[in-house]
């Protein structure tokens, strides 16, 4: 479960960001609920909220580094909720990892395409959603005491 939630989240992630790129131009964003909700070409040289701009490459070593701790996670696994939210941030992971390797202006250093924005909210892309439902969901299965493992521990 949790290779199939990731694949289908790279893919709808590079589907969307191709899409985006290839019909979308910078500065001219696309109203689907007035202002509240458009899609506009950003290209984001940090993480979220375009923060860390000048460390592309270290943002990268990291979504490397949870890519390889989700993967070895994975092993003991035996929840689907749990196979669900990890799925969901290797996904996230590896799209944006796509475009900080081949996206200009080169390897470790690629801009990350975002294009939903949502009122005042920054612009995000799938990927982003996609790590972000996942981190939410691993946090409120911690906190009611379910394990990766499928076990739950007993309430305080």
């Amino acid at each position: 479960m949790l290779l199939t939630v990731g694949a289908a989240v790279i893919a709808l992630d590079v589907l969307t960001k191709c899409l985006v790129v290839a019909n979308i131009e910078p500065g001219n964003p696309v109203h689907v609920i007035g202002d509240l909700v458009t899609l506009k070409l950003v290209r984001n040289p940090g993480a979220a909220f375009s923060m860390a701009t000048g460390m592309t490459w270290l943002l990268t070593i990291i979504a490397v580094a949870v890519v390889i701790g989700v993967i070895r996670m994975a092993r003991r696994l035996r929840s689907p909720w749990w196979a669900l939210g990890l799925g969901l941030v290797l996904g996230g992971a590896i799209g944006n990892l796509i475009d900080r390797f081949f996206r200009s202006p080169g390897p470790l250093r690629g801009h990350v395409v975002d294009f939903v924005s949502v009122g005042w909210w920054p612009v995000f892309n799938v990927a982003d959603s996609a790590v972000v439902c996942g981190a939410i969901l691993m946090i409120a299965l911690t906190l009611f005491g379910y394990e990766p493992d499928g076990s739950r521990r007993p309430a305080a």
